[in-house]
């Protein structure tokens, strides 16, 4: 609990980057450890919630729904489904990292393993600690993965992306999609049950309290030195100035850009702090 209080005293930026500036952002060996992990950890924890038996979160009733009608196993539907939501990014005119196309590929292995090693449980005195477990895990395994900074997941990007195109809040696209995929998965013939609320209750708040303490200080992208490279050129031209006055001028001119650069509301360096 202490850990817990203190991580959540940390104030870390996610800091919004470039597929290239991700992977230069500094840390790589430990992000890549800690997304690998977090990938792993959540299609555990998604299989686990579909071995208690009491409804699954929202976009695993999509995945049992389809699965219905498809002859593929949960896990590959999984990745079936994240690359065909990887798609719907294209008219968003977002671009997957690293960590996107790794949640594509490493959460359904992840899960069908799961699947084959732990049985179905019957009895709630073992179904509901096993739900839990699944929720709170999926939780914090969603801290560790968004925490590395090396993109977001299918789903999460199609979200943030909605959001970005719409104007909307993220919590009405994130309700919308939902709902969507909840009604959908259902008339297909996905589970619902006291899981799905729960779910939907809980992973927030958990992923909320330990995303500050999993989120991977990284180097932020240089800010950009268009603006005062133009300054300093279109002052060297001017003929009536002297070699000293040109140096002011340039030297004020980086003091500017620097300043601009460190604003919280600059467009360079905008990040957003959990």
């Amino acid at each position: 609990m202490q850990l817990l209080r203190h991580g959540t005293a940390r104030r870390v930026p996610l800091v919004p980057m470039t597929p290239l500036q991700q992977v230069r952002a500094g840390r790589l060996p430990r992000r890549l450890v800690q997304l690998v992990v977090g990938l792993v950890l959540f299609g555990a924890t998604m299989a686990l919630i579909l071995r208690a038996g009491l409804g699954l979160e929202p976009w695993g009733v999509l995945t049992y729904g389809l699965i219905q009608h498809v002859p593929v196993s949960y896990g590959a539907m999984v990745v079936i489904s994240s690359f065909v939501v990887l798609l719907l990014w294209i008219p968003l005119r977002q671009w997957p990292g690293l960590g996107t196309v790794a949640n594509a590929l490493v959460v359904g292995l992840a899960t069908d393993a799961t699947l084959a090693l732990v049985p179905p449980v019957e009895g709630l005195a073992r179904q509901v600690p096993l739900m839990l477990l699944g929720v709170v895990g999926n939780g914090v395994a969603g801290a560790l993965y968004i925490g590395s900074q090396l993109g977001p997941g299918p789903r999460d990007g199609l979200m943030t992306g909605l959001h970005r195109r719409t104007g909307r809040s993220v919590r009405l696209v994130r309700t919308a999609l939902e709902v969507t995929v909840v009604a959908v998965g259902w008339l297909l013939g996905g589970v619902l049950g006291v899981g799905t609320v729960v779910y939907a209750l809980l992973v927030g708040p958990v992923v909320q309290a330990f995303l500050p303490l999993l989120t991977v200080p990284v180097d932020p992208p240089a800010p950009r030195q268009s603006e005062s490279s133009s300054l300093r050129a279109s002052g060297s031209c001017r003929q009536d100035h002297t070699a000293a006055a040109s140096a002011e001028v340039s030297s004020t001119n980086d003091t500017a850009s620097a300043q601009r650069s460190a604003d919280p509301g600059s467009d360079t360096r905008e990040t957003a702090t959990w």
